[in-house]
């Protein structure tokens, strides 16, 4: 089963993370299908980059978004809000 979430990067103190697509069973930063896109928390606003034609594909596919990345995914638009 694959899941869409969060990958951690950047300096200690100063995380920056992508979002990336991985099989489930993969450490929180082992082994990737695809990355589709990057989120830098520390931004003002919060910047947030993605690639929702491939994200969108992935969700066809059957890939799961953690709960971070679904809300990351509901305020850039890619979907809706549950109860909308």
């Amino acid at each position: 089963m694959l899941r869409i979430r969060l990958r951690r990067v950047g300096k200690k103190k100063h995380p920056a993370y992508r979002i990336v697509v991985a099989d489930v069973r993969a450490p929180r930063d082992g082994a990737i299908v695809e990355q589709v896109g990057h989120y830098d928390p520390l931004a003002d606003p919060p910047a947030i980059v993605l690639n929702a034609e491939r994200v969108k594909h992935w969700l066809s596919v059957g890939a799961l978004p953690s709960d971070t990345v679904n809300r990351i995914l509901q305020r850039e638009g890619v979907v809706e809000k549950a109860g909308s």
